[in-house]
């Protein structure tokens, strides 16, 4: 549904009978950051390269919003607000029709890959688009924003174009900002359910791969030293680190301060030796006696344990019981006896054992430490290369708006899940193509009045994001980028999907393409 739009500060109402809408201005145009320092992206990057490509291979297709209601609409819904016009694609061509047997498939199109509101890795479909920078993905609003937990938008959101099974032919292009219109960032508005995002140069792994663990910095004297390396690792262009912070710690000296420390402190200064018994301890440390304990200050079914500080060490022993304990023990029946068991005081065991107790002790250690500080978290080598420009290297699709209704579509993306009635029609791994001719519809669940369709069977759960591509070339593959699946319906109630809805894309989707196209991207590597 149309609203009032800032534009350059002054709120402009758009009345659908009579007025006509300008582009939006840059300075009306959300931005958010998805990543916007080299070490975010590399971080990202790292994440999907990482774990032999786990994360990718594992997501399943996004289903936030996908399968509505909608219908066709015959008075009012989608209508052009200026006229008709295109934005170059990366090269000229001529249109290609729905009669086709075979359709080359875009480069362009490819998968975008985010962490979802449930914390797990998901995908959506999405396209290259042409710009200054050569550095632009198109997909729905709901592929970049979180409409589900209302966060800001999802984490390691990245589009690798022809993706498939792992495979990342042209690289992984991390999403440095993301664009959308006011009235999608504001109030979810799904006649406006597009997003445009500039990306960094693709990355590929180098032939050392990914590697890495545990990071431990060298002791520091004081705090202010090791919040310096920490700043100094952050920036870091080669090597990855996450979760990094500055704890304090005890270094063994013996110009040191005597000291209580830690059971695992001591246990790293005394390596290999039994915390239990009698030494000899490392020069600097020193356990306390061994203090015997009741039962009842003994707090665990295990033979030892550490206290919740970290700083006592429990124990207990198996102690043969005095003969008085064993004799008051109650007599056996004569069919246990019979049945060859052994009584033992109230237990019942094999023949070679015999009674026993526990006893219970504590300790406590201390050393000669000097106190310092470290930096900690986890070190990924991320070993990655830089393979240039998205555009450079895929192409990207141009931009159609205003275009009339009725408009013969090309649709490309990567459907997957099943229709309403179970069939597996798509299996989400290879692009596919549907063709149709657009027609007014809309969706009230999403709050979207003015939608264009086309007769499509794609099954939303992948599709989403999917290119519609208007005067397509089949020999260029390329074509103009006039929508985006933002959700599929079964319009006739024959459990099939038999439609898709996309946004009507008119000069306000100019202005918000614009706004993101004047964006370089740059390295992260």
């Amino acid at each position: 549904m149309k609203r009032t739009l800032a534009l350059g500060g002054v709120a402009a109402g758009l009345l659908a009978s009579a007025a006509i809408a300008a582009p939006a201005h840059a300075d009306s145009v959300p931005a958010v950051n998805l990543a916007n320092t080299n070490f975010a992206a590399q971080q990202v990057a790292a994440f999907w390269y990482g774990q032999a490509k786990a994360n990718l291979i594992n997501a399943t297709p996004y289903t936030v919003e996908t399968t509505v209601p909608t219908k066709h609409v015959s008075t009012g819904g989608a209508s052009a607000d200026t006229k008709a016009g295109v934005v170059g694609s990366s090269g000229d061509q001529k249109a290609a029709t729905g009669s086709l047997k075979n359709v080359n498939l875009p480069k362009t199109t490819g998968k975008v890959f985010f962490i979802g509101a449930d914390g797990k890795p998901h995908w959506c479909s999405a396209t290259s688009v042409q710009s200054q920078y050569k550095n632009l993905v198109a997909t729905a609003g709901h592929c970049v924003y979180d409409t589900k937990s209302n966060a800001t938008t999802l984490d390691k959101w990245v589009f690798i174009p022809g993706y498939y099974e792992g495979k990342t032919p042209w690289g992984i292009y991390v999403g440095k900002t993301a664009y959308t219109h006011y009235d999608y960032s504001v109030y979810e508005d799904g006649d406006r359910d597009y997003a445009f995002v500039t990306v960094y140069n693709g990355v590929l792994p180098t032939e050392g791969g990914t590697s890495g663990g545990k990071y431990e910095s060298r002791v520091y004297h004081n705090k202010w030293d090791a919040y310096r390396a920490k700043r100094k690792l952050q920036a870091d262009k080669t090597t990855g680190y996450s979760k990094l912070e500055v704890v304090e710690v005890n270094k063994l000296s013996r110009f040191g301060k005597e000291t209580a420390v830690s059971v695992a402190d001591f246990q790293a200064w005394n390596k290999g030796r039994n915390l239990t018994g009698n030494g000899p301890w490392t020069p600097g440390t020193s356990a306390s006696e061994a203090k015997e304990i009741s039962k009842n200050e003994y707090r665990s079914w295990k033979d030892s344990y550490v206290s919740k500080d970290g700083k006592t060490l429990y124990w207990r022993t198996k102690v043969q019981a005095p003969a008085a304990a064993a004799s008051a023990s109650p007599s056996p029946s004569a069919s246990a006896q019979a049945q060859g068991n052994k009584w033992q005081g109230n237990n019942w065991g094999h023949r070679d054992q015999g009674h026993f107790e526990y006893k219970y002790f504590s300790r406590t250690f201390t050393a000669k430490v000097i106190t310092g500080y470290k930096v900690v978290g986890l070190k990924l080598s991320i070993g990655l290369k830089d393979v240039g420009t998205l555009g450079s290297n895929v192409g990207g699709q141009g931009l159609a708006y205003n275009q009339k209704i009725g408009t013969g579509i090309f649709e490309f993306g990567y459907p997957s899940g099943s229709h309403p009635d179970g069939n597996y029609a798509f299996s989400g791994k290879t692009q596919k193509w549907a063709y149709g001719k657009t027609f007014k519809a809309s969706a009230p669940s999403l709050k979207a009045e003015e939608l264009v369709g086309i007769k499509s069977s794609f099954t939303g759960e992948g599709s989403i994001g999917s290119a519609w591509l208007y005067r397509y070339s089949n020999a260029k593959r390329l074509g103009y980028l006039n929508g985006v699946t933002i959700a599929v319906s079964d319009t006739d109630g024959n459990n099939r999907i038999d439609t898709n809805v996309s946004p009507y894309f008119d000069g306000e989707t100019l202005g918000v393409y614009k706004a993101a196209a004047a964006n370089w991207s740059g390295k992260i590597v």
